[in-house]
């Protein structure tokens, strides 16, 4: 196909994602909160209530990382490096790991990461939002919490995988001519 009109064709391809976006925003806006427990846990000082880690503000993003042994956790987490300071502007931001918080401090210390870790170690919080497959490993993903008075209430949640739009290096290889070509994440490309 020629090169115009393939442009052309993506672009309308574009426009529709634009638009479906769109409807699911919509849609969250209708969204029922769900409680949720205001679960003990593990910080670099220790414990901390999942209230606590809201901080100043009426809103939370909660990463679900795998831990430091998934190089696909591992790429996203570099992203969100670059991006916390815009995210926490709007809403707190932590990412959470089933390492203890010494793992985590090391290990976010040789990527370079900048934003807040906590630990669910011992914890049932992963499982209770979904994220514990059901072989019992990790799953990534992302919920987005909202204090209401007393109460903690998950108001969205979505799974992580190659392709999803909070990894931008998937949608640059989608570009190339022989897209991903069973490329996947490492820790490190020498």
């Amino acid at each position: 196909m020629p090169y115009r009109e393939t442009s052309e064709r993506l672009a309308g391809y574009r426009r529709e994602i634009g638009a479906l976006r769109e409807k699911m925003r919509a849609l969250q806006e209708t969204v029922e909160p769900e409680e949720v427990d205001d679960y003990v846990l593990t910080g670099a000082d220790g414990p901390v209530r999942l209230s606590a880690l809201f901080g100043d503000k009426d809103t939370l993003i909660v990463i679900h990382n795998m831990g430091k042994t998934c190089p696909a956790c591992t790429m996203w987490a570099d992203g969100y490096n670059g991006v916390v300071r815009h995210l926490e502007s709007r809403a707190a931001f932590v990412v959470i790991s089933p390492d203890d918080p010494a793992t985590q401090a090391a290990f976010a210390a040789s990527r370079g990461w900048h934003f807040r870790m906590v630990s669910h170690q011992g914890t049932d919080f992963a499982a209770h939002m979904g994220y514990r497959g059901e072989s019992g490993g990790w799953m990534p993903g992302i919920s987005v919490f909202r204090k209401e008075g007393d109460r903690i209430v998950r108001v969205s949640d979505q799974q992580l995988g190659p392709g999803d739009d909070f990894c931008s290096v998937y949608h640059f290889l989608d570009m190339l001519p022989e897209g991903r070509a069973g490329w996947r994440p490492k820790f490190a490309y020498n």
